[in-house]
């Protein structure tokens, strides 16, 4: 009988050290796991990559109308990515409608005051709704803008 007791006593301590040997395996593919994770696999910063020059492509100046009175004619062009150019294969390019409504929108709302003072943040603004307005399926078609003309009165 008492070989009966041994062999029971043995059996559940050898059970709850198989139970500890499965769980700190466990544990460390989970950590190895995660260090594979995090090392391994690209981040998403780097998946985005900069978008590559296509061409430019130049917008005829246009008067907008100023909301304290006065008026604004500018020119812009646009620089546009390779996706924009048909994967530079030439033809492709992009259309100014969107630059032109993104202009009319940003500048029309802006004092006299504000087009000369604040006339890079203007400039900031105008380039991120155009770069938005052109970018389809997470497919950015326009990567800046330059003006060519800014005169104001």
């Amino acid at each position: 009988m008492s070989k009966d007791k041994k062999t029971d006593a043995e059996e559940t301590e050898g059970g709850g050290g198989k139970k500890k040997l499965f769980l700190v395996l466990g544990v460390v593919v989970l950590a190895l796991a995660g260090a594979a994770y995090f090392f391994l696999l690209p981040s998403g910063e780097a998946e985005a990559a900069e978008p590559e020059h296509g061409g430019y492509v130049a917008l005829e100046p246009i008067a907008v109308n100023l909301a304290g009175g006065g008026y604004l004619k500018i020119g812009i062009t646009l620089d546009y990515t390779t996706a924009a150019a048909g994967g530079g294969h030439g033809g492709g390019g992009v259309d100014g409608a969107k630059a032109y409504d993104a202009i009319i929108s940003t500048f029309s709302q802006a004092s006299p005051a504000d087009v000369t003072g604040a006339r890079d943040a203007l400039k900031e603004t105008l380039e991120q709704k155009i770069i938005e307005a052109y970018t389809e399926h997470e497919v950015q078609m326009v990567m800046g803008i330059y003006y060519t003309e800014y005169v104001t009165q």
